[in-house]
């Protein structure tokens, strides 16, 4: 029987120096936020209450405990709908710590990458995202197998590396 996935707020609370994350999938499974967004909706960014969400704060409290909490995202240029959302809210998840890149897919071809999405947990627990072919959340992992760790370490190193900061990023 598969261990159980703790809650990834558990996760984020145990970790004591990373937090990193791979984002490999050019869209997920919609949400409320998102379709409000297509049909024209904007952030407020001036009213923090509006926007800042139990995830941000849990991030904003491990960065405040020291640990470096990065994502990468490999994307499709040019992009789907869904990403450049992704990068419209980001400013959110940078407000509350959160180091965030992007890597055009194109710039990937030379590297390993983990099948799956994941969340790393100081290096050595991690937490694999399963999703379906149309971006639904079909099951979370848990592992902390020394061989699978390392292969999703050097993935999310590779791309961290050769990607593009936030700020810098710009939607194609």
């Amino acid at each position: 029987m598969p261990p159980s996935v703790p809650p990834f707020r558990e996760l984020l609370a145990g970790a004591e120096r990373t937090a990193v994350h791979l984002e490999l999938r050019d869209t997920y499974f919609s949400n409320p936020r998102f379709e409000e967004w297509r049909t024209g909706s904007r952030v407020d960014w001036s009213d923090r209450s509006s926007w800042w969400l139990p995830f941000h704060q849990q991030i904003a409290d491990a960065v405040a405990r020291g640990v470096a909490v990065r994502r990468a995202r490999v994307v499709s240029e040019p992009v789907t709908e869904y990403i450049r959302w992704e990068h419209y809210i980001t400013r959110a998840n940078t407000a509350a710590g959160e180091e965030v890149r992007w890597l055009p897919r194109r710039q990937a071809g030379d590297l390993a990458l983990a099948g799956n999405d994941f969340w790393l947990f100081d290096g050595r627990l991690l937490r694999v995202h399963h999703f379906s072919g149309d971006g639904d959340l079909v099951a979370d992992e848990i592992t902390d197998d020394a061989a699978t760790v390392e292969v999703c370490a050097t993935a999310f190193d590779s791309v961290w590396q050769r990607a593009i900061p936030h700020a810098q990023y710009e939607i194609h």
